[in-house]
């Protein structure tokens, strides 16, 4: 071979050794410094329960979903755990009610009670037997309000609730509280039953609640 050939051989050679560490270092340096949109950064952070932000430290994660109609029952999750669903097959007509330690986030017990044809003095001996440590959360499901007494409403208000003492049939509630609650729950939403502005026939629309407590101390 002459020596033309081996230099451009040679020069082919380096050529090609040259052009792939470029490329090589090309790719690792942008690896390194890229960065995704803040949009789509935001869409691949997992919260708790789903729910818009995350929650602080001290803070527990909660959302409660009220029932559809008398169709779909609600949902209830607690720091990433569902509680109750129709999926679990845990819920049923009326309010549902979970307990949870607010101090460990621990889910203490979970009841369905019927306040159409059910026993009120079952939700009634329930709800005095909650203690200052323990955070409740409440769903309604087709109608939480005709075994409703004054009782009844009475236990919810010191729980911290504003619209036990107006909850009727087939009304819409979320909430969650607390025996300590210094004045109103702030966790607490409610729709009337009215045939003008219900979005389900006979029936107001259903209501999400999601937000993040303050661990007891």
């Amino acid at each position: 071979m002459r020596m033309s050939g081996v230099l451009r051989l040679l020069a082919v050679i380096f050529a090609v050794v040259t052009t792939w560490l470029f490329i090589r270092e090309y790719i690792d340096f942008n690896m390194k410094t890229l960065r995704l949109p803040r949009w789509m950064a935001s869409q691949l952070v997992k919260t708790k329960c789903g729910l818009s932000k995350s929650c602080q430290d001290n803070f527990f994660a909660f959302k409660i979903v009220s029932g559809a109609a008398n169709v779909v029952g609600p949902t209830m999750c607690f720091e990433d755990q569902m509680i109750m669903s129709p999926v679990k097959n845990n819920v049923g007509r009326g309010l549902n009610i979970v307990l949870v330690d607010g101090t460990t986030g621990v889910v203490l017990t979970q009841k369905c009670f019927d306040m159409y044809s059910g026993d009120a003095s079952l939700l009634a001996k329930f709800l005095k037997e909650i203690s200052e440590q323990m955070l409740v959360l409440v769903a309604s499901y087709d109608d939480p309000g005709t075994k409703m007494n004054k009782e009844i409403r009475e236990l919810f208000s010191n729980l911290g609730s504003t619209h036990a003492m107006q909850l009727g049939f087939r009304d819409s509630w979320v909430f969650l509280g607390a025996q300590n609650f210094k004045s109103k729950s702030p966790f607490e939403q409610f729709l009337k039953n009215n045939p003008e502005t219900n979005k389900y026939d006979g029936w107001p629309e259903l209501l999400e609640l999601e937000g993040c407590v303050p661990r007891k101390i």
